[in-house]
């Protein structure tokens, strides 16, 4: 009696039978042996959660080609089971449904592989009978230098995976925008009102100026900001007292020059005589002094010439120069006026907070 119990699911002639047909059967068992490396096309169920796909003996089957389309509409995910379970074969398997579902292969118990819409997988199918499993056959694929065209997909690995497997662009993308180049606890400024995401707002400093500091940082001051370059009122003016002082200090003058020669004119000069003696041996008219009178030669004539001068000012020019040199001190205070400032010290400002990462 023929049997079936090849991977293709073939018709096997026993010893002695279909004498003068077995042409018949054989022809059927090429045609079938052209299917299987060929590829088939079957349809599931529309919104099926199961499926099975069991590979006829001796006659055409789509299970039977070694690439399959499963087609189809799907809600959920499908798990397709391929008989019998003893068959060992290699497959490759599209999943071409609709719906954005997978599909899951599947021959026994064992385990089963899962196929996303849209992609192709190659999976074996170990026939083991009711515990049979499902692998794919390219999970362990070693290519040298493969040359890719084209838009190649992948399956993205989880954030913060860190093995040797390829990294996608959303994997990529993720893992910037997870990012963080700040470690913990660092203090930042920023120009809003509320902290950003992964950020806490300090409290501590409030209304301070800051200070571009070389060496350790720290803080320090005693009046606010605003109090500190508020706007003052008033102007300059009043006459306050004050008492100062100059006290003890090394202070000394030098000069050096001349005084240049005056002639005093008779304006200048103060108002004077000057008294006359003469002895005269004859006559002599002595009326141009005072006193006097004219007389026999041989007299003795006394007077005085008359007043000349006015006693007027005069100048004394001269060429002096000095320096002066020391260091004397000054102290005290200015006391109690009517003395005001006014000052135009309220500057532009802009705000900004402190903040540390989480």
């Amino acid at each position: 009696m023929a049997t079936y119990v090849n991977n293709l699911r073939l018709k096997e002639i026993a010893t002695g039978d279909e004498s003068g047909t077995w042409g018949a059967s054989t022809n059927t068992n090429l045609e079938l042996l052209g299917e299987a490396l060929g590829f088939g096309t079957e349809a599931i169920t529309t919104n099926a959660d199961t499926h099975t796909t069991t590979v006829a003996d001796g006659s055409s089957d789509a299970g039977r080609a070694l690439y399959i389309i499963y087609t189809g509409t799907l809600d959920s995910a499908c798990t397709i089971t391929i008989g019998p379970n003893t068959m060992k074969r290699v497959h490759v398997i599209k999943n071409g449904t609709s719906g954005s579902q997978n599909i899951l292969i599947s021959q026994g118990s064992g385990a089963n592989i899962t196929i996303a819409a849209g992609e192709t997988k190659v999976v074996s199918l170990d026939g083991a009978g009711s515990g049979a499993a499902v692998t794919e056959v390219f999970s362990a694929l070693s290519l040298a230098s493969p040359s890719l065209t084209g838009t190649p997909l992948s399956t993205t690995a989880s954030a913060g995976t860190n093995t040797t497997q390829v990294a996608t662009t959303a994997f990529v993308k993720t893992a910037v925008d997870n990012a963080e180049p700040f470690p913990q606890g660092t203090s930042m400024l920023f120009q809003q009102t509320s902290a950003p995401t992964g950020w806490t707002k300090q409290t501590t400093h409030n209304d301070k100026a800051l200070r571009l500091q070389s060496g350790t940082v720290g803080t320090g001051g005693s009046v606010a900001f605003s109090t500190a370059m508020a706007t003052p009122a008033g102007s300059v003016s009043g006459n306050p007292g004050s008492n100062l002082a100059v006290g003890a200090g090394n202070l000394a003058v030098s000069m050096s020059g001349n005084i240049s020669n005056t002639t005093l004119s008779i304006a200048q000069m103060p108002t004077h005589t000057h008294n006359a003696h003469t002895k005269t041996t004859g006559e002599i008219n002595t009326s141009g002094y005072n006193g006097g009178n004219n007389g026999n030669r041989g007299s003795n004539i006394n007077g005085a010439s008359l007043n000349e001068g006015g006693g007027g000012a005069h100048n004394h020019a001269h060429n002096l120069s000095g320096s002066m040199s020391g260091d004397p001190a000054l102290t005290g205070n200015v006391t109690a006026g009517n003395l005001a400032v006014a000052s135009t010290i309220n500057v532009q400002y802009v705000d900004f907070i402190i903040a540390n990462k989480d």
